[in-house]
């Protein structure tokens, strides 16, 4: 993390300047024998598909987060293996690397992002780049550069170019004087942290930019998203990852958030599928662009309950992380997503049982295959 925060925070210091690892035209990658982590993938020919291709082609920033690389199987399954890139300011492991093409991309310098998207004739952005919302309190000033500027830069190249532009949103673009059961789409919003008002910020200014200019933006407002392939990345809802590793290893949980504690919640499956399902409506069945969508609501304690349908031996304490448990209280308990089902027929799959059924065999598997290594 450290050295992510290293490269960010200096390139915030030079807007607008190409960093030293960044990528090459590519015209000269093509050309090129051998390729850094910070060029695309070492099969350079994804950038000329034919021009008739009825497909979009996809660019996923911060796409090693929790979502990107889930994503960009999706849509290549979807679209075909070189219409979708993945990019992010670190290298990537040696599974996603080899899984299709991935290129450096500095959401702060506006010229490098301005580049890959002319030069891969990138016609859908995906704008995963954020700092969570626990990560964002800790270093407010940095949240600040990525979770906004990167916003601007993103916006603008969309804009300029007539991009179809996806950014998510959250359950922490609400705060304490939001209805929070259940919280509709178009409410008081006022968020606290600074997570929360760079995600309204993005929300409006996303808006604006489709009434003013006419760019197809679209945003979804993410419940806590629940997956078992990926590293908890520094948000309140965190807990809910966590808990299935600590579960399968140990057997022994400490919980951040107190038991009663209830939020809207989704398995990355359903929000994977969403994302999709949203970018490719039509746009005039879209109402409005930024939607609630939603799966369920629980506690820790009834995630505890569950979990222990299987795994009885489960022994959980409680250690209130007051910053964490400041926020989740802000946040709403129950999303009203209607007018998703309705414009575009969201619909779920994965309930609580479900979800949990799911996370155990991923993460019993895992561990087991450890256990034999």
């Amino acid at each position: 993390m450290r050295s992510c925060v290293r490269a960010v925070s200096g390139t915030a210091r030079r807007l607008h300047v190409a960093p030293v690892c960044g990528i090459q035209p590519l015209a000269v990658v093509a050309r090129s024998l051998s390729f850094s982590p910070c060029q695309v993938t070492s099969d350079a020919s994804f950038h000329s598909v034919s021009s008739g291709s009825d497909h979009p082609r996809v660019l996923i920033t911060g796409g090693l987060g929790q979502l990107g690389v889930g994503l960009a199987k999706l849509l290549r399954k979807e679209f075909g293996k070189y219409n979708v890139i993945l990019s992010d300011i670190r290298k990537p492991p040696n599974h996603v690397y080899q899984s299709g093409p991935f290129i450096y991309s500095d959401i702060l310098d506006y010229k490098n992002l301005r580049e890959i998207v002319v030069n891969n004739r990138i016609t859908w952005l995906i704008h995963y780049s954020a700092l969570l919302s626990a990560v964002g309190e800790a270093n407010v000033s940095l949240a600040r550069d990525i979770n906004i500027t990167g916003l601007h830069n993103v916006l603008d190249i969309a804009g300029e170019h007539g991009l179809r532009l996806f950014v998510p949103s959250t359950i922490g673009a609400f705060g304490p004087s939001s209805p929070r059961n259940p919280t509709p789409d178009l409410c008081i919003q006022r968020p606290r942290t600074i997570y929360g008002v760079s995600k309204v910020h993005a929300e409006l200014m996303g808006e604006y930019y489709h009434h003013r200019l006419g760019l197809d933006f679209r945003c979804l407002r993410y419940p806590g998203i629940i997956s078992a392939d990926s590293q908890p990345g520094g948000g309140t809802t965190d807990y809910a990852v966590q808990i299935f590793r600590d579960a399968v290893k140990t057997g022994k949980f400490v919980c951040n958030l107190r038991p009663d504690t209830r939020l809207p919640m989704m398995f990355i499956e359903d929000c994977l599928k969403a994302t999709l399902e949203v970018l490719e409506a039509p746009a005039e069945v879209l109402g409005m662009r930024t939607y609630n969508i939603s799966a369920m609501s629980f506690t820790p304690e009834e995630l505890v309950q569950e979990i222990r349908r299987h795994l009885p031996d489960l022994q959980v304490t409680y250690k209130i992380d007051p910053v964490r448990q400041a926020i989740a209280d802000s946040w709403p308990e129950i999303f009203d997503d209607t007018s998703a089902r309705s414009d575009w027929g969201w619909k779920h799959d994965y309930g609580l049982p479900e979800l949990v059924q799911a996370m155990l065999n991923f993460t019993g598997s895992d561990s087991r295959m450890s256990q034999a290594n």
